[in-house]
């Protein structure tokens, strides 16, 4: 009975996959099959919730099979992001119209990522204010404490911890090790192992030009390889979103989803208030935010289907481009955006969770002195948030540290992460492509043509 069962989930999810298939092949754009993998994955989940009991052995080994899919896609994401950080980073610099202003640049980019962070927690401190969200709110289950235990064993050495060592911590030791991944903070150490190629490049082309263009040469032909590899796995998307949606929704338990929609409802309503501050920053800077929107609408769903920044990389460089970013500040913005103020991880969340924490400990989350300091230290601490799964939780530990506060609550919100940091994926996205705009347009290196196109060949790629 069971086998037929798991046989029957089984061929349910090959079917759904079909569809999707033949939806590409009648050229459906990509965000459409994306979301329709995403409704599909819902409603899919939502019979398996209903069909079987939590403790399901149908059930759970149904889902080791869809994780052949999900997991698998995600793997091959992870596989990828390192070495796409690392030779957009290192191309960036070999764009000879970087050359001239690359300081500047760099200033611009990082300047606009983290100010919007600090904005974003101003954001996060206010609507966790206007919600009266407290900690106590919320209930500790079974789950949940044993996944604050696991964030306590995981990221213990961060608890006491300086926020300078904290910085410390970001700087490369052995770069080798963090293609790995197997830091925390390894992708903001690849970042800075990259620039210090790139500039090591820079003064190689002032003095052996021959050998800078063949080094240059190799990049560009490593770059277009990666971002092949990068499109391949883009393609597999619609069906892991599909199996990953699925699974998300199979396993979870509504009651305690219902018991936190409070707290999902004023996160969604920040990042809705964080998403509008990005297309005021473009109208301020005389470019059309309805025209961004249009263009950047594929790399949006996919960030928040996939609720993967890092797997966003290559589209997110892409739209720039068709927004009118030259490359150069395109890859910049992209690859630092993954590192460096991520708005809805290391901006918005980590600020609410403060907020919620500090009466728990005496401390009045009204009092200026509090709110400076929070404010202060989730800037300091967007450096070297990585842009994949997790990603909020590590910038939340840190904030939380940093400011002396229990880090638990981090680990009671597990039942109601996945439909957070869909949200928060997508806006740390167009975080990192408003500061490529507005960099490019205070260069003066925008092409406003190219903004004000119509037509979005993305979707032709994938």
């Amino acid at each position: 009975m069971e086998t037929g069962l798991i046989l029957l989930n089984i061929t349910i999810l090959l079917v759904l996959m079909s569809v999707l298939f033949y939806m590409k092949r009648k050229n459906i754009s990509f965000s459409k099959r994306v979301f329709t993998s995403l409704a599909l994955g819902i409603i899919f989940g939502f019979v398996l919730q209903y069909a079987y009991e939590p403790d399901s052995v149908a059930l759970s080994t149904s889902i080791d099979w869809f994780n052949i899919v999900g997991s698998g896609y995600v793997k091959f994401l992870q596989m990828i992001v390192m070495p796409l950080v690392f030779i957009s980073i290192l191309s960036a610099f070999t764009k000879l119209k970087l050359t001239k202003n690359i300081g500047k640049i760099s200033v611009l980019i990082i300047g606009i990522l983290v100010g919007t962070t600090a904005v974003a927690a101003i954001v996060g401190i206010a609507t966790t204010l206007v919600f009266d969200l407290e900690a106590v709110q919320i209930d500790q289950g079974d789950a949940e404490t044993a996944r604050a235990a696991q964030l306590e064993e995981r990221y213990g050495t961060i608890e006491g911890k300086t926020l300078p060592s904290q910085i410390l911590d970001l700087l490369p030791n052995n770069p080798f090790l963090d293609f790995t991944g197997a830091r925390p903070t390894s992708t903001i150490s690849i970042v800075i192992f990259a620039a210090f190629l790139g500039l090591a490049y820079l003064g190689v082309k002032r003095k052996n030009p021959e050998q800078a263009d063949q080094f240059a040469s190799i990049v560009d032909s490593i770059y277009t390889i990666i971002m092949r590899v990068v499109t391949l796995i883009l393609r597999l998307t619609p069906y892991g979103v599909l199996a990953i949606m699925t699974k998300t929704v199979a396993l979870s338990d509504l009651d305690a989803i219902a018991k936190l929609g409070k707290f999902v409802g004023a996160s969604y309503v920040a990042l809705a208030v964080m998403f509008g501050i990005h297309l005021l920053l473009l109208t301020f800077s005389g470019l059309s935010p309805i025209r961004y929107i249009q263009k950047a609408f594929p790399v949006l769903a996919f960030a928040f289907t996939s609720r993967t920044s890092a797997g966003a990389l290559p589209i997110t460089i892409k739209t720039q481009k068709q927004l009118g970013v030259p490359d150069g500040i395109a890859n910049f913005a992209g690859s630092f955006g993954l590192s460096i103020g991520q708005n809805g991880c290391a901006g918005v969340y980590p600020a609410m969770l403060a907020v919620m924490i500090a009466p728990t400990v005496g401390i009045d989350p009204l009092s200026p002195s509090f709110l400076v300091t929070l404010v202060l230290v989730v800037a300091i601490s967007s450096f070297g948030v990585a842009g994949v799964g997790g990603g909020a939780t590590f910038a939340a530990l840190l904030v939380l540290s940093a400011m002396n506060l229990p880090v638990g609550l981090a680990g009671l919100l597990i039942s109601v992460e996945p439909l957070i940091d869909m949200g928060r994926t997508a806006v740390n996205v167009s975080g990192a492509m408003t500061s490529g705009i507005i960099t490019s347009k205070v260069t003066n290196e925008l092409d406003k043509e190219e903004y004000n196109s119509v037509g979005n060949s993305l979707e032709a790629e994938v």
